[in-house]
């Protein structure tokens, strides 16, 4: 199954819990600051490693105390 994720950056206090979480490495902590002055979880540009991508697994959103993650998953 194949997944993609949107973070809320608004809303993302760089806790890092969903990096941590992700098995495929999708996820990093940016280089840019939100409203509150939080670094951001973002969506890694290069993708993840080992060549696999998100797999909407969803432990990313499970994890974040913010609620700033939706999971999206693609039927093939």
């Amino acid at each position: 199954m194949k997944g993609s994720i949107k973070i809320d950056s608004s809303q993302c206090k760089g806790c890092a819990f969903c990096v941590e979480a992700c098995p495929n490495g999708v996820i990093e902590i940016g280089a840019k600051r939100n409203a509150m002055g939080y670094f951001y979880a973002v969506v890694k540009k290069d993708g993840a490693k080992d060549g696999k991508g998100c797999t909407g697994c969803t432990l990313c959103a499970v994890m974040c105390p913010e609620v700033a993650i939706e999971v999206y998953r693609e039927e093939r």
